[in-house]
């Protein structure tokens, strides 16, 4: 990865990316609108996939950090563009700018950072923290 390259992937805004479908109890109302949560979780895949040829075998990135704006509301069926531009290193932290946009434009934006991991490593320290 280059500084300022972008990698970009598309996704059609499908029932269960809806904040109407996220709710827990069917007390919550939530409008059946692109949910921010579903939003940020493509922003996040959009950078992983951008990471992986750094991976070496037994590797994974994860996400550490995400700061993120949702400005526009987009209705099912629509398709969005997600892209991710490498902003550099700061540490072990990989930086990146994340936006999601439709036909019309800018739909979310902001910052990611990611870290690469040892899968096995990982899976222990979370096995640990659950027993």
């Amino acid at each position: 990865m280059e500084i300022s390259q972008t990698y970009e992937m598309n996704h059609t805004v499908e029932l269960n990316d809806l904040a109407s479908s996220l709710s827990p109890t069917p007390d919550d109302e939530f409008p059946p609108v692109f949910a921010t949560s579903r939003m940020i979780a493509f922003m996040e895949f959009c950078s992983a996939r951008f990471m992986c040829p750094l991976l070496k075998y037994g590797e994974l990135s994860v996400g550490v950090g995400i700061d993120i704006k949702h400005t526009v509301p987009t209705l099912p069926g629509e398709e969005v563009t997600l892209s991710s531009t490498y902003l550099g290193r700061q540490g072990k932290l990989f930086r990146f700018k994340v936006s999601v946009s439709d036909k019309l434009g800018v739909v979310g934006e902001g910052e990611h950072t990611r870290a690469i991991v040892n899968t096995e490593k990982l899976m222990k320290i979370a096995a640990k923290r659950a027993s």
